[in-house]
């Protein structure tokens, strides 16, 4: 998919039509038709998934003039894994970890002195990490770091005069504890969703799978039972107080928050299920178009036993769909439009980054062309160079002493 990929540069305002226009130039120019439109993943935000004027919106009604199937819309997946994460209100105990990591950080002789310190004491961190929101893995890791860290950070501070609440009372102390244990399941989870070649029923698995551990995070706490966090697990092995019920209330606003954020794929969780293992979906549950062909495919030996070879593999796969019978012409359809779903837009998100990596103050001359080339080739990595038509192409340059001997001539 990312072959394909198409940098749309937009100069002045990005409103809903705006980037309505652009795309519609975009596919106009890429020789694609309308009908071929299969789905639209967004960030969620209200020039994008604006009921009326949003760009969903109108991708939709130019569709529906058009006379061809719906679009699906989805939500990214992964900025739907980050919303749901901010219903865990620790706000208290985030504050005065950020406060003391900007304390010893932004000062430099602070900054100089912590580090020493570490270093006296040997220390098996050099530094603690800032905390930025805008980056995914961020309040994990530094959540992570501080945690280990705490008592050299409480040692520090107090001898700087400095008192740090979340590092003194038992209470705070362990909501701290819990924070970091959650945050780095939602780190793992995070993780997971990322990488080019993603197939959206395999991101959304990982999303019900996490669901139904926080299920089973949820009757554990009930029961004070902490196998799976460790951070809490150490601090009341050495004494600190454990309140599981309170945990087990926010594991539970959690999972709601899962829950209701992610309707927009649970939708469509037959088809992601057909998509991923149409041998053990019962075709009683398929839509009545597919039923017949499910039915058909499930009792081809042949067919049963190529699809497990390439199972998961996202480009053998689609080798497999175009090499289907022509019995199958709905489950192809469907296989191939499932196929085409971005589940989030961590391949925009890598572009951008590419691109501000690029055209920073020092290459300020770059035009869009140039742009989009270095950004096709830098982000789409399965592009393969024909070295053997380059090197054909490639002019030898003959020195001038070499040209004048063969133009001189023979007596």
């Amino acid at each position: 998919m990312e072959e394909l990929l198409t940098v749309i540069p937009l100069h002045g305002q990005t409103t809903a039509q705006e980037i309505f226009w652009k795309l519609c130039d975009a596919i106009v120019d890429a020789g694609l038709l309308w009908k071929s439109f299969a789905g639209i993943t967004t960030d969620g935000a209200p020039s994008m998934k604006g009921r009326k004027n949003g760009l969903v919106a109108l991708v939709q009604r130019k569709l529906e003039e058009e006379g061809v199937e719906e679009a699906i819309a989805l939500h990214c997946i992964i900025h739907q894994r980050a919303l749901c994460s901010k219903c865990l209100k620790f706000e208290s105990v985030m504050s005065d970890v950020v406060k003391c990591i900007n304390h010893i950080r932004t000062r430099g002789l602070k900054h100089r002195q912590f580090r020493a310190f570490l270093g006296e004491i040997v220390s098996s961190y050099e530094d603690v990490l800032y905390f930025t929101e805008i980056r995914w893995l961020s309040r994990g890791n530094v959540l992570k770091r501080f945690f280990e860290l705490r008592a050299e950070v409480k040692a520090f501070m107090e001898k700087d005069g400095m008192a740090v609440p979340v590092l003194s009372d038992p209470k705070l102390i362990m909501d701290l504890a819990f924070l970091v244990d959650i945050s780095q399941e939602l780190n793992v989870l995070n993780k997971k969703l990322q990488g080019q070649g993603q197939l959206v029923s395999a991101a959304y698995d990982n999303i019900r799978a996490f669901s139904t551990k926080l299920g089973l995070w949820k009757a554990q706490l009930s029961q004070t039972i902490i196998c799976h966090f460790p951070a809490c697990k150490a601090l009341m092995d050495s004494g600190t107080p454990f309140s599981g019920e309170k945990y087990a209330d926010v594991i539970l606003k959690l999972q709601e928050e899962f829950d209701h954020r992610f309707a927009d794929f649970k939708t469509h969780r037959a088809t992601f299920h057909i998509f991923a293992d149409p041998f053990s979906f019962d075709g009683k549950d398929a839509p009545p178009e597919l039923q017949m062909e499910l039915i058909d495919r499930q009792c081809n030996s042949e067919l049963k036993a190529k699809f497990k070879e390439v199972s998961g593999k996202a480009v053998k796969l689609g080798h497999f769909l175009k090499e289907l019978p022509p019995t199958f012409p709905e489950l192809s359809r469907m296989f191939k439009r499932t196929m085409c779903h971005f589940g989030s837009t961590y391949l925009c998100e890598k572009l951008f980054s590419t691109m501000n990596f690029n055209k920073s103050k020092f290459q300020s001359k770059l035009t869009d062309e140039h742009l989009q080339a270095i950004l096709r080739v830098s982000v789409a990595s399965s592009l393969k160079p024909d070295v053997a038509q380059l090197c054909k192409m490639k002019r030898c340059q003959v020195s001038g002493r070499s040209r004048r001997k063969k133009e001189e001539p023979m007596f």
